[in-house]
């Protein structure tokens, strides 16, 4: 697909579940967005990303474009105005700028929340991830070598943050 994004984000819901985790499901399957081998059922994913920090990508035939979502990164309450984010989009629309749009809505929100920082974890294989994270403001704080492994290799994940300047 070409053009520009032809959709509205709306918070992300139960209505959405099926296609969220099927895009999700696509890039656990291309192997440099996450750790992860499946998806999470609905009520996992659901519990883990907090309600006011999620949106998707809708088209106006309701397919979803894509998704971000935010997660604590800790209990601790100093570490209250920190989250943890991820953002996915479909292939099919991929190029279409659904990920900026997305993390401009996921920015908006936390800093209306009173949330410092965003942070990411992105696999240094996935280029695309990294330049949308930097055109969105987000800096590399360094690489974490060797952290996990991942269908038997041990891989890297490059460490992103978006401090606020909103928030002082």
């Amino acid at each position: 697909m070409s053009g520009g994004l032809v959709a509205v984000v709306v918070p992300l819901a139960a209505e959405h579940a099926e296609q969220v985790l099927t895009i999700y499901q696509a890039g656990v399957d291309e192997g440099n967005a996450t750790f992860e081998t499946t998806a999470p059922e609905w009520e996992t994913f659901d519990a883990a990303k907090l309600p006011a920090h999620r949106f998707a990508a809708v088209e106006g035939n309701g397919k979803v474009l894509g998704w971000v979502a935010a997660s604590r990164v800790s209990d601790r309450c100093a570490y209250a105005g920190v989250v943890e984010h991820s953002v996915y989009v479909h292939p099919a629309a991929r190029g279409r700028g659904v990920a900026s749009t997305l993390l401009r809505a996921l920015i908006e929100s936390t800093e209306r929340a009173g949330i410092w920082t965003i942070q990411s974890g992105v696999f240094p294989e996935n280029a695309a991830s990294l330049a949308v994270h930097e055109r969105a403001g987000f800096r590399v704080i360094g690489t974490r070598e060797r952290i996990g492994r991942h269908h038997g290799v041990w891989r890297d994940v490059v460490l992103l943050e978006r401090r606020s300047p909103a928030i002082t």
